[in-house]
């Protein structure tokens, strides 16, 4: 039986799929919602193909909830990039017109000539971490939040305001030595009480978070909070967004991924090159902290960035530079994880199903 490609435009309440074959005939179609009702008969109209596989645009985003539900139902699914069915889309008959049956269509296509797509597979630790790291990081915008209104309120209370780097205790302490007696200054002073008591509240749910956050870290065995500039905030950025580091062919593969490595910009004779504003953001500033916490320190970082800085860059040239040198240092450091946990679950297996084999040493 010829093996059926079912592509999918996913939307939040709805679903389009286009079911096509080896030589793109199509052979259904259909718009379903994605409650159960929806998602079932969508199910149903793809399992009359025996040998199939699903097609799903944007499995890191739009399309991830209906995603894990196919493969949560034993379907096999695959991940097209929405760059990917564009260009099949562009080059398609019907003037590149964008519409759900034709992204849908697109989809397909794409996963019927594209090689090398990363299966869907059941959500696992790294999507904990994910989920954790993004409420630490609500959770520090929150504080950044709460510290402005404060400050603005100690402006208007105080001489001069409070000191930059504030903490509850101390801009309690500051607001008890003020007693205005008039009603403006009142109301005042109560919004900043107001203030201060949320402001203890985010701190004591950051305290839990990155303790939640360094036990999860530890448990996956990573070693990437030994780097210097990486704490449990950055380590579980790192391990949730990058995932699987194998799929990145070489460094040069992930400092693109992540926007550290520069754009060739040279034309005829003249070799140059411009900052990269794509790539994932969250692991670019991830790899600007770091280069800044070891640029306050005694590190190999500063002494490259030295070295740079004496060679003729600019400041800012230096510390691309280092980030790009760090990106470096972060795939390696994820590699060898990655080596370590495969040789930890071969030993695991080796003493189940072969007792009398010696365990390696440590």
């Amino acid at each position: 039986m010829t093996r059926v490609i079912i592509g999918m435009d996913p939307h939040k309440r709805s679903a389009t799929i286009e079911v096509i074959d080896d030589r793109e005939n199509v052979l259904a179609a259909g718009r379903f919602g994605t409650d159960r009702a929806g998602y079932q008969a969508m199910l149903v109209l793809g399992r009359r193909h025996g040998d199939r596989m699903w097609a799903v645009e944007g499995c890191n985003g739009i399309g991830r909830h209906i995603a894990q539900r196919l493969v949560a139902d034993g379907e096999t699914v695959v991940d097209v990039p929405a760059k990917l069915s564009a260009r099949a889309r562009v080059f398609a008959t019907g003037q590149g017109r964008k519409t759900d049956p034709v992204d849908a269509h697109s989809v397909a296509v794409a996963a019927l000539r594209a090689k090398g797509l990363r299966q869907v597979v059941v959500d696992d630790a790294t999507v904990a971490l994910r989920l954790l790291v993004d409420r630490r990081d609500g959770l520090g915008h929150a504080r950044t939040d709460l510290i402005n209104r404060i400050h603005k309120l100690l402006l208007e209370l105080l001489p001069g305001g409070a000191k930059k780097f504030l903490s509850a205790p101390q801009a309690r302490a500051l607001l008890n030595t003020i007693r205005p007696r008039d009603l403006v200054g009142r109301t005042r002073r109560r919004l900043a009480s107001e203030l201060i008591t949320d402001l203890t509240q985010i701190d004591k749910k950051i305290k839990a978070a990155n303790k939640e956050l360094t036990e999860l870290v530890e448990a996956t065995g990573s070693g990437l909070q030994d780097l210097n500039g990486i704490g449990p905030s950055g380590a579980a950025r790192l391990i949730g967004d990058v995932g699987d580091i194998s799929r990145f062919a070489t460094r040069g593969h992930f400092a693109s991924w992540n926007g550290t490595a520069p754009l060739d910009a040279s034309s005829g004779d003249q070799q140059r090159h411009r900052l990269s504003r794509a790539g994932n953001r969250r692991i670019n500033r991830v790899l600007h902290i770091m280069a800044v916490v070891q640029l306050r320190h005694d590190t190999e970082g500063r002494a490259y960035y030295r070295r740079k800085l004496a060679a003729g860059k600019t400041p800012m040239e230096a510390m691309r530079c280092l980030k790009r040198r760090l990106s470096d240092v972060v795939y390696k450091q994820m590699i060898n994880d990655a080596k370590e946990a495969r040789t930890g679950r071969e030993d695991t297996w080796g003493r189940l199903f072969n007792p009398a084999r010696p365990t390696r040493s440590p």
